[in-house]
């Protein structure tokens, strides 16, 4: 089984119709054959019978994740993500230098082999994402990163595309380090008439949680209120 205990997924919001939870890094959205995954972890937490997935993670991926409590909230949650107005921000490490430091990168997404997605004129469904940057340290930098879209793998491509694949991501030729470096940082939407604005730093990841990146993230505190491009994304996210 997963070697994540059961009390350890930490709950960012418990509202009346969904949870927003903290995802470590390491487990699945889903059941594997050998691992259970986070409905049926969070369902044991927290005592109920079901959970529904809304959107979702990695694996590899910690951070903010949406469950909903019942049918109907799943419904209107999933309505908010293809309608785009669910605002998603992302934290990543890559190395080395990207080839350039902030913009918009946009592109066909096609599946190679291995799992693996890239950028190809003949892939199908477009990928949009924004981003910032800057140095945390020697070789390292710090991403800021806003999906427009939600296809499989699209930031991870992106950084790899960018010359910058983050750090300990294997499957994109990242260094080698204790765990994936990429964390769904922030989501801000408005549910029934208020708005969810919720950050969570990341916590696990001994380059995380160094004083160097604590430092740099301290500038992307509000993501929402950066300057981002002025851009409409060619794809539903989801």
């Amino acid at each position: 089984m997963n070697s994540v205990p059961v009390t350890s997924i930490r709950v960012v919001l418990d509202h009346p119709d969904f949870f927003v939870i903290d995802k470590p890094h390491g487990i699945s959205v889903q059941n594997e054959l050998d691992a259970q995954g986070i409905l049926p972890v969070m369902c044991a937490q927290q005592a109920v019978d079901k959970l529904w997935l809304v959107h979702r993670l990695d694996k590899v991926t910690s951070g903010l994740l949406i469950l909903a409590k019942n049918a109907q909230a799943a419904s209107t949650l999933g309505k908010l993500f293809e309608a785009r107005a669910i605002e998603k921000y992302y934290l990543a490490l890559g190395s080395p230098k990207p080839k350039k430091k902030q913009g918009t990168v946009s592109g066909a997404m096609k599946k190679i082999r291995d799992g693996k997605w890239a950028f190809s004129q003949g892939g199908t469904g477009i990928a949009t994402s924004q981003f910032f940057s800057k140095s945390v340290s020697a070789g390292i930098r710090l991403f800021l990163l806003k999906p427009l879209t939600g296809k499989t793998h699209q930031l991870r491509v992106m950084l790899k595309s960018l010359g910058s694949p983050i750090l300990g991501d294997a499957l994109y030729k990242g260094i080698e380090q204790d765990r994936t470096y990429l964390h769904a940082y922030c989501l801000r939407f408005e549910y029934q008439g208020q708005l969810i604005q919720l950050t969570c730093p990341p916590s696990s990841g001994e380059l995380f949680t160094n004083e160097d990146c604590q430092v740099a993230m301290r500038e992307y505190s509000e993501p929402w209120l950066i300057s981002w491009p002025k851009t409409k994304p060619t794809a539903a996210s989801r």
